[in-house]
């Protein structure tokens, strides 16, 4: 599977056509999940990874059913958001996570996927976590919150990120997206999460502005063109993508840090998905690190490759 090598200058899609594109859009938990629960089911026909996709299509289905009937999730107060944004911290602080909340949508998560089908490996997986103490549990999700989840306990994880990602993302729609100020690069302006990936988008008004989308609670924020999601430089930045493939999805290489993060041409394909098309594209993952680069961006559904 040979890689193309594209310099960062000949990239000919127009950085942005409006001067001042919108910082932030908060995530849409009511449409978020079942979106790309339909985008899983696509990309899974005739591909290699078909099974897995379509266990993570099932997954983001049950991610958007069990919002049905759950609590409002409790927001920091006004001061506390006020206080946030004048530090440029996150107002949704994931070292203090109200664990009560998050555990109700994970049990809620635990029993709903009993349903559906699943390879051996996350079955057990389930069946365990099902059998996890509160505190066990508690323990679980400081993890995935941690981005540091044990190499021996990954399919158990993977559920848990799922609970984590519906329960911040339904946190994150209630922010006001223009409150939100920069924390820091490779960082989200709502939860401090860092990216899955990043999307050119084709909105009205902002076409061709790229984003970067948070792997935990769906907020995208604007990032610009030809600058490292991770480290901010603008040096050495390098692009590379499958030779033969359709062109949009690349990986964008930084040789300040030594990373990359993929980003996603959504302008030439409405249908591309941050976290599904990342987990689809796994190939390119591959290729990249022969050169040398390391996965800088997160996705809870690709630990362990």
């Amino acid at each position: 599977m040979p890689r193309q090598i594209i310099p960062a200058g000949s990239d000919p899609t127009a950085i942005g056509e409006i001067s001042s594109p919108p910082f932030a859009r908060l995530p849409d938990p009511k449409r978020l999940f079942s979106a790309r629960a339909e985008r899983l089911n696509v990309l899974a026909e005739g591909h290699q990874l078909g099974p897995y996709l379509c266990f993570l299509a099932d997954l983001a289905e049950v991610q958007n059913a069990i919002q049905e009937g759950l609590p409002e999730p409790d927001m920091p107060d006004a001061e506390a958001r006020q206080r946030a944004r004048s530090f440029a911290m996150p107002p949704l602080d994931r070292n203090k996570l109200a664990f009560g909340a998050a555990a109700a949508t994970l049990d809620r998560l635990v029993w709903a996927a009993a349903s559906i089908e699943k390879p051996a490996a996350a079955a057990d997986a389930l069946y365990r976590l099902k059998q996890a103490t509160p505190l066990q549990r508690d323990a679980m999700m400081r993890s995935v919150l941690a981005d540091a989840i044990p190499m021996e306990a990954l399919a158990e994880h993977v559920y848990v990120a799922a609970a984590l990602q519906v329960h911040f993302a339904r946190l994150a729609a209630l922010l006001e997206a223009s409150a939100l100020v920069p924390v820091g690069d490779g960082a989200c302006p709502a939860c401090g999460g860092p990216p899955v990936s990043s999307i050119v988008v084709g909105w009205q008004g902002a076409h061709g502005t790229r984003f970067c989308a948070c792997s935990l609670c769906g907020t995208l924020w604007h990032h610009v063109r030809i600058k490292c999601a991770l480290c901010g430089s603008t040096n050495g930045i390098g692009y590379q993508e499958i030779e033969g493939g359709p062109g949009t999805v690349k990986a964008e290489t930084c040789d300040s840090c030594g990373c990359y993060v993929k980003i996603l041409h959504q302008h030439k394909d409405p249908a591309l998905d941050p976290v599904a098309d990342d987990v689809a594209t796994l190939g390119l993952d591959l290729l990249v690190r022969e050169g040398g680069y390391r996965r800088g961006s997160f996705n809870p559904f690709l630990i362990g490759y």
